[in-house]
């Protein structure tokens, strides 16, 4: 990542393990989320409005592969779902994190998790040290299998500085545990796909 586009401060990541939901383990095992945060300086703070934003999206993907890769290491396991996301501090606009997720980012992200066809939901908002960011999650290959529709929530007790950005990934092992509202299933998927 070049230091002149952007000063990583620093990577933080969060893992969940559900074992049961409303009192009940699923046959296909927990649940498993990791999301990875990276945080750094943002070279539009402070300046108002500037038009041209592509520093950041030029940069993205070597963000996108830098979260990817160590996602997937943490998860341990084929990633199924998958989300972005991003905050950006006060001294910032919400339109700086957005260039930071864009397709450049998807693309390195869904090359270092092991590919993916569906496009990646995401969510993007400004906050303060501490904010929480919900990133939803969705399967990798369909965006319309129901069972993986969910969301992990996400904190870096320090960050985002004012000058700052948060840009973070989300991904899982598994749809939600005990999902039960019907659509097409991800074996119906791969049936369909002639996978």
């Amino acid at each position: 990542m070049p230091d002149s586009i952007v000063n990583l401060r620093k990577t933080f990541a969060q893992v969940e393990e559900i074992h049961t939901s409303a009192g009940r383990s699923d046959p296909g095992g927990p649940l498993r989320k990791v999301a990875v945060c990276a945080v750094f300086t943002n070279p539009y703070a402070g300046q108002g409005y500037v038009a041209d934003l592509s520093a950041l999206t030029d940069a993205s993907g070597q963000v996108g592969t830098l979260l990817g890769t160590e996602a997937a290491r943490l998860l341990g396991e084929p990633v199924q779902s998958y989300g972005k996301g991003g905050l950006v501090g006060s001294a910032g606009e919400q339109e700086h994190v957005n260039a930071c997720v864009t397709s450049v980012f998807g693309n390195a992200f869904r090359d270092a998790i092991g590919g993916g066809k569906a496009w990646i939901t995401s969510v993007t908002k400004p906050g303060s040290e501490g904010a929480v960011l919900d990133v939803p999650l969705a399967f990798k290959d369909e965006i319309w299998i129901r069972s993986h529709y969910d969301a992990f929530e996400v904190r870096v007790p320090d960050a985002p500085h004012p000058d700052e950005l948060v840009v973070v990934v989300a991904v899982s092992n598994r749809g939600r545990l005990n999902a039960r509202v019907g659509g097409m299933t991800v074996d119906e998927y791969h049936a369909k796909a002639g996978e």
